[in-house]
């Protein structure tokens, strides 16, 4: 199969407003940037508003190789920054609750200690 070169691929990015991040959206063919710019406007402007639209040619994005990727894995000898090691606080928290003296129980110590005082 014979590669077509007047066609080049881009990838269309915008955002929804000033503030908003940049997303991505999708890819088109287009023979320049400025053709791409156009078909990406023509696309949205039939959609959604839009605050910015960026078109880069594929062949300028570069990702990582497999080598690179491999590099993103986690060490296995850092579990003390995962939080799944604190579940025992869960149930120590519920005991120290219900060991917790709430208004009535302490109103009713007062109340017994009244009733004591006026019989002793």
């Amino acid at each position: 199969m014979v590669k077509n070169e007047f066609y080049q691929e881009y990838e269309v990015f915008s955002k929804r407003t000033d503030k908003s991040p940049m997303q991505y959206q999708f890819s088109l063919l287009a023979p320049n940037e400025e053709l791409a710019l156009v078909m990406a406007q023509e696309n949205f402007m039939r959609r959604e508003p839009v605050a910015d639209i960026w078109v880069v040619k594929r062949d300028h994005i570069r990702k990582m190789t497999l080598e690179e990727r491999q590099t993103l894995q986690r060490l296995d000898n850092k579990d003390y920054r995962n939080t799944k090691g604190y579940g025992y606080l869960k149930k120590k928290w519920r005991h120290y609750e219900q060991e917790m003296l709430d208004e009535k129980e302490i109103l009713s110590w007062g109340g017994k200690l009244k009733n004591e005082t006026e019989h002793g």
